[in-house]
Parts: structure tokens; sequence; C-alpha cells
């Protein structure tokens, strides 16, 4: 799919990120098929020992590895996981953690994402992976 850098950030305004995503305070900096960019606050995201929660990190990890396979699938398909995980390196306990997606397998009817999330200083503190299935969408 061959689409403009603002094309792909209007591609995201207009579908949303949903509303969990919202919630968490997810904000897309950079979007494309071959590379993805979002930020998260650690503050409102926080387990009872006020680091980031590791199901947060998932989240962010979802979010951008999910619109970046539908992004990739086009309007005629639809792009929904089939698998994640996550290893955690590091515990962010303050300001926002950025999340970079970029593809590992993108195929006909699956895609592999990873997603490298740090904190503010550089330092690694998860990196997730996401499979998807892409399908026809219902009604195309």
């Amino acid at each position: 799919m061959s689409q403009t850098a603002s094309d792909s950030l209007e591609y995201v305004r207009k579908r949303g990120l949903g509303a969990l995503a919202e919630k968490m305070g997810i904000e897309i900096t950079e979007f494309s098929v071959d590379r993805a960019v979002a930020t998260m606050p650690v503050e409102g995201n926080t387990q009872p020992a006020m680091l980031l929660h590791g199901g947060a990190y998932v989240v962010l990890g979802e979010s951008l590895g999910s619109m970046s396979a539908n992004l990739y699938a086009g309007e005629e398909r639809l792009a929904v996981g089939v698998d994640i995980n996550a290893t955690h390196t590091r515990a962010a306990t303050s300001g926002t953690v950025t999340g970079v997606c970029t593809p590992i397998h993108l195929g006909r009817s699956m895609t592999v994402h990873q997603i490298e999330i740090s904190d503010e200083h550089g330092r690694r503190c998860s990196t997730v992976r996401i499979t998807n299935l892409i399908k026809e969408r219902p009604g195309s």
C-alpha cells in the first residue's frame, strides 16, 4: 500500500485508536506501513507499586501493531490480532514511554510486528510482538 505520511496520520485520526488507548493517553506521532511511533504517559497507567503496569505496555504494543497491520491490509480487508507476547526488561516509573513498531513479516494473510518500548532516557522497558491475521472485511 502506497500512502504518504500525512495520509497515514489522517488514517489514524479518521479511524481512531479506540476507547482504551484514548483513556491511557496514547498518542501516535509517526505512522506508516514501515514504522509507527506512539507515546504513553506512565502516570495513570501504573500498578500498585507505582511502576508502569505490564498490561499497559501490551496495550501500547497492540495499538501500534494492530493499527499498522490494518493500514497494510487496506480498506477492503481487516487485520485481527491472533497472538501477542511481551517481555518486560525495565520498569518505567515516571514520564512517558515511546513505542516504535516495525514489521517483521508483511504477508498476504498475516503480519508480524515488533514494538520496542523505551523510557525517556532511551532505555528499553518492554518488547512486544503481535501477529495479526488479515481477512476480508465483512460486507466487502
